[in-house]
C-alpha cells in the first residue's frame, strides 16, 4: 500500500492536472479550452460558397438589372463588372481567412485591427439591420416561388406568403443550432436543387438561342436603348448585380469549423523549401520579417 501510495504521489507531481488520457480530444497544443468541432471539409465549404451565392437573388435580379440598365448589352456588362468585383473581394476574404483564422468574418476583422468599439458597431449593425432583411428577402422569395402556383391567376396572399416565410427560417434556424453536420448536409441538397434550377435554366437559353431567338444579342442590337439612360438607374443596376453576387464571404464566419482552412483557402499553394506551406499568421510574419 505505501508502494501504490507512492506511485500515486509521483504520478500526481508529474501531472499536477491529471494523466494524459484525461486530456480533451476538442483541446489545441496550444493550452486547452472549449473550441468549435472542425467538421466542414472541402466539399462542403464549396457548397456553402455556392449555395450563398446561387440564392435567391440570382433568380430574382436579372429582371432589376435588365430594367434600369436600359439595354441588353450594358446589362450584359453590369454582369461582368460585378463579377470581377466579386471575384476580388472573395480572394481578399480567403487571405484574410487563414491570416486571421477565426470565426466571424467581418467581425473578427474589424476587432483585431480597428479595437474592440469598431468590431462592436459592425456585428450591431450587422445582427440587426443587414442579416435580417438580406434572410427576410431569401424566405420571401422562397415562399413565393412554392405558393405562385397554388394562384395560377393571382397574386398569393400576403399573410400566406409572411407565415411561410416565418416557418422556413425558424426551420432552418433550427437545423443550425442542432448540428453543424446536419446543417451542411441541408445545404449540400438545396446548393444541388438551386445548381439543376439555373443548369435548367442556362440549358433552355441555349434551346432558343439554337432556335435563332438573339436578336438582342447582336452587336448592332444589344446596346439599343428602350429606356431614357439615368445614372440613377444604372447605379441601381449595379446594385441589383452585386446582391445577385452576395453571399461569397459567407465561408469566413465558420472558419475555426473547417477541418483544413488553409488547403480551402490555397488548394494549389506551393510548398516552401522545407516542403512546409506557411500559414496563417505565420506566413504574415515571415513576409514581415522578411
Amino acid at each position: 500500500m505505501e508502494k501504490g501510495a507512492r506511485h500515486r504521489n509521483n504520478t500526481e507531481k508529474n501531472h499536477p492536472g491529471g494523466g494524459e488520457s484525461d486530456a480533451s480530444p476538442e483541446t489545441g497544443s496550444g493550452g486547452g479550452g472549449v473550441a468549435l468541432k472542425k467538421e466542414i471539409g472541402l466539399v462542403s465549404a464549396c457548397g456553402i460558397i455556392v449555395g450563398n451565392i446561387i440564392g435567391s437573388g440570382i433568380f430574382v435580379s436579372p429582371k432589376g438589372v435588365l430594367e434600369n440598365a436600359g439595354s441588353v448589352g450594358l446589362a450584359l456588362i453590369v454582369w461582368i463588372v460585378t463579377g470581377l468585383i466579386t471575384a476580388v473581394g472573395a480572394l481578399c476574404y480567403a487571405e484574410l481567412g487563414v491570416t486571421i483564422p477565426k470565426s466571424g468574418g467581418d467581425y473578427s476583422y474589424v476587432k483585431d485591427i480597428f479595437g474592440g468599439l469598431a468590431g462592436f458597431l459592425r456585428l450591431w449593425i450587422a445582427v440587426l439591420v443587414i442579416y435580417p432583411t438580406n434572410q427576410a428577402v431569401i424566405a420571401l422569395t422562397f415562399s413565393n416561388y412554392v405558393l405562385q402556383p397554388l394562384f395560377p391567376t393571382c397574386f398569393p396572399p400576403e399573410s400566406g406568403l409572411r407565415l411561410l416565410a416565418a416557418i422556413c427560417l425558424l426551420l432552418l434556424t433550427w437545423v443550425n443550432c442542432s448540428s453543424v453536420r446536419w446543417a451542411t448536409r441541408v445545404q449540400d441538397v438545396f446548393t444541388a436543387g438551386k445548381l439543376l434550377a439555373l443548369a435548367l435554366i442556362i440549358i433552355m437559353g441555349v434551346v432558343q438561342i439554337c432556335k435563332g431567338e438573339y436578336f438582342w444579342l447582336e452587336p448592332k442590337n444589344a446596346f439599343e436603348n428602350f429606356q431614357e439612360p439615368d445614372i440613377g438607374l444604372i447605379a441601381l443596376a449595379f446594385l441589383q448585380g452585386s446582391f445577385a453576387y452576395g453571399g461569397w464571404n459567407f465561408l469566413n464566419y465558420v472558419t475555426e469549423e473547417l477541418v483544413d482552412p488553409y488547403k480551402v483557402a490555397n488548394p494549389g499553394e506551393p510548398e516552401d523549401v522545407c516542403g512546409r506551406v506557411p500559414r496563417g499568421r505565420e506566413a504574415l510574419r515571415d513576409r514581415g520579417d522578411k
